[in-house]
C-alpha cells in the first residue's frame, strides 16, 4: 500500500463522524425498558379488568327452566350497595318477588326510585332505577312466571310501557296508540302472561284540568292494542285489575265489570261500601268466582268473600281468618293448600290522616300512609293469619310471582350484605386508572431510577 493510499484512507476515516455507542446503546435500553413498562401495564390492565368483569360475566344466562324450585322468601332485606342492575350480567332470570319504598338504599340522585329484585330460588338481588313513583303491584308488575317486569316508561310526549325479560336483559318498548294520552301505567298481566293491561290518561279539556282514563289489553309480542274500558279518572279505572284465562275483572268507582280480553263486557256489579275487589288474586283458582275485600265499619278488620262474577251475589263464606291492624290488604294468590296469600299494609302512626273527600276511595297504600309491608297466609280453619314473608320499615310495596305463589313453597332467606358487583366493578375500574395514571407521571422519574441501578450494579466488582 503506498503512502498517497494510506493517507487517502486515514483522511477518510477522519471525516467519518464518530458513533455514539454509550448513548445510542442507552437510548435503546430505555425504550426497551419502556416497551417492557408499557406491556407490563397493559398486561396489568388486563388481569385487573379480567378479574373483576369474569366474575360478572362467567355465570350463563339462567333458561326459564331453571325456575322450577321457586320458592317465595321468608324475609326481603334492602339491596346492597352497588347491586348489579337487572339488566347487567349475569342475568338474574326469572324472579320470585319485587319492592319499593321510600327506604334509604331504594332512592337514587334525581329523585330516581329504586325496585329491588329478588331471584326466583336464591338469595341473588338485582334493582331496577326508575325516573318516576313506582309501587310494586301498582304500577311496576311482574309477569306470573317471572321473567318479566312491566314498568311506565316516564315518557309524557310519547307515553308508553317498557317491558324488560329478566333472561336475557332486553327491554321492549310498547309505545301507546291511545289518542292524546299523556301517560301510560301497567296496572296487570293476562293470566298466561301473553298481555299487559294498560292504563292511559286522556286530557279531558286543553287545560288538563280533568282527564280521561282508558284501559287497554297490549300483547306484548304483538304490540297489538285493544280497548277495554273509559271512565272518569275519579272512578279510579283499573286501579285493581285481576286476570283469569281469557278475561280480567277491573274496579271503577263502586262497580266490577268483567271484560274479556277483546274488548266485550261480560257482566258487571255494584259493590257494597267498603268493599272492595281483593286485588290481581282475585280469581278463585277455578275462575268461577271472584273474591271481595271488607273492611268492618269503624275497625281496621278485613275478611275476604266469594262472589258470583255476574252477579256479585255470595257463593259461600270462606273460613280465612280475618287480617286487622292494618291499612288495606291486596290478595295475591292462592297457594296449593287453599291459603290466600295478602300483602298487609301496615300503618305509620305519624301519617296524616285522608281527607274526607277520599274516603270512599280504595284504601291507599302509598308511602304516606305504610310503615312497611308484610306478605301473610290466610289458611281455612285457622285462629289467625300467617306471616310468610317480612320486609325492612320504608319497604312499603311488594309484588309476587305467581308461580312462586302456586307452588306454595318457602324458603329460609339470607339477603345479601356488604356491597354488590357494581361497587368491585367500579372500584377496579378506578383502581386500574390510579395505577395507570401513576405510571405515566412518573415514567422519567422511574426510567432514571432505573438507570441508576444499572450504573450502580455495573461499577460493583464483578458487575
Amino acid at each position: 500500500m503506498t503512502a498517497r493510499l494510506r493517507e487517502a484512507l486515514r483522511s477518510t476515516a477522519e471525516g467519518v463522524p464518530a458513533y455514539p455507542v454509550y448513548d445510542r446503546a442507552l437510548a435503546t435500553a430505555r425504550r426497551d425498558r419502556r416497551r417492557r413498562l408499557t406491556a407490563a401495564t397493559g398486561a396489568l390492565l388486563v388481569l385487573v379488568v379480567a378479574g373483576v368483569a369474569l366474575p360478572l360475566a362467567r355465570t350463563p344466562a339462567p333458561e326459564p327452566a331453571a325456575t322450577a324450585d321457586a320458592a317465595l322468601p321468608d324475609r326481603v332485606g334492602l339491596p346492597p350497595i352497588g347491586t348489579l342492575h337487572v339488566t347487567d350480567r349475569p342475568r338474574l332470570g326469572a324472579a320470585s318477588v319485587i319492592f319499593d319504598g321510600p327506604a334509604p338504599r331504594l332512592h337514587g340522585f334525581n329523585d330516581v326510585n329504586i325496585v329491588g329484585v329478588v331471584d326466583a330460588d336464591s338469595d341473588r338481588y338485582r334493582i331496577m332505577r326508575m325516573g318516576g313513583e313506582s309501587l310494586a303491584g301498582e304500577s311496576v308488575h311482574l309477569s306470573p312466571d317471572g321473567r318479566y317486569l312491566a314498568r311506565p316508561d316516564g315518557d309524557q310526549d310519547d307515553p308508553g310501557v317498557d317491558v324488560i325479560d329478566l333472561v336475557t336483559g332486553r327491554t321492549q318498548r310498547l309505545t301507546s296508540t291511545v289518542d292524546r294520552s299523556v301517560w301510560s301505567t301497567p296496572v296487570g298481566w293476562s293470566a298466561d302472561g301473553g298481555s299487559l293491561v294498560v292504563s292511559d290518561d286522556v286530557p279531558v279539556a286543553f287545560d288538563g284540568a280533568t282527564y280521561t282514563t282508558v284501559l287497554s289489553a297490549v300483547t306484548v309480542g304483538e304490540k297489538r292494542w285493544t280497548r277495554l274500558a273509559a271512565s272518569a279518572q275519579e272512578a279510579h279505572l283499573g286501579s285493581v285489575v285481576a286476570a283469569a284465562p281469557g278475561r280480567i275483572a277491573y274496579q271503577y268507582g263502586r262497580t266490577v265489570a268483567v271484560t274479556g280480553l277483546d274488548g266485550r263486557e261480560q257482566s258487571s256489579f255494584a259493590l257494597p261500601d267498603e268493599t272492595w275487589l281483593a286485588g290481581k288474586g282475585a280469581w278463585r283458582p277455578d275462575g268461577a268466582a271472584l273474591t271481595l275485600a271488607t273492611r268492618r265499619p269503624d275497625t281496621d278488620e278485613w275478611t275476604l268473600r266469594h262472589v258470583d262474577s255476574t252477579t256479585g251475589r255470595d257463593v259461600g263464606p270462606l273460613r280465612l281468618p280475618a287480617v286487622s291492624g292494618v291499612v288495606a290488604i291486596r290478595l295475591l294468590g292462592w297457594a296449593p293448600d287453599g291459603s290466600a296469600l295478602v300483602a298487609a299494609y301496615e300503618p305509620d302512626p305519624l301519617a296524616p290522616d285522608r281527607p274526607l273527600e277520599e274516603q270512599t276511595d280504595p284504601p291507599s297504600t302509598s308511602d304516606q300512609q305504610v310503615r312497611t309491608v308484610r306478605v301473610l297466609a290466610l289458611t281455612p280453619g285457622a285462629s289467625a293469619p300467617r306471616t310468610v314473608l317480612t320486609a325492612p320499615d320504608q319497604v312499603v310495596a311488594v309484588d309476587v310471582a305467581d308461580q312462586v305463589i302456586r307452588s306454595g313453597r318457602i324458603r329460609d332467606a339470607q339477603p345479601p350484605g356488604g356491597v354488590g358487583g357494581r361497587f368491585w366493578l367500579w372500584s377496579g375500574l378506578l383502581t386500574v386508572l390510579v395505577i395507570v395514571s401513576t405510571l405515566y407521571v412518573g415514567r422519567q422519574r422511574i426510567a432514571l431510577w432505573l438507570d441508576d441501578r444499572r450504573v450502580r450494579r455495573a461499577r460493583r466488582p464483578g458487575g
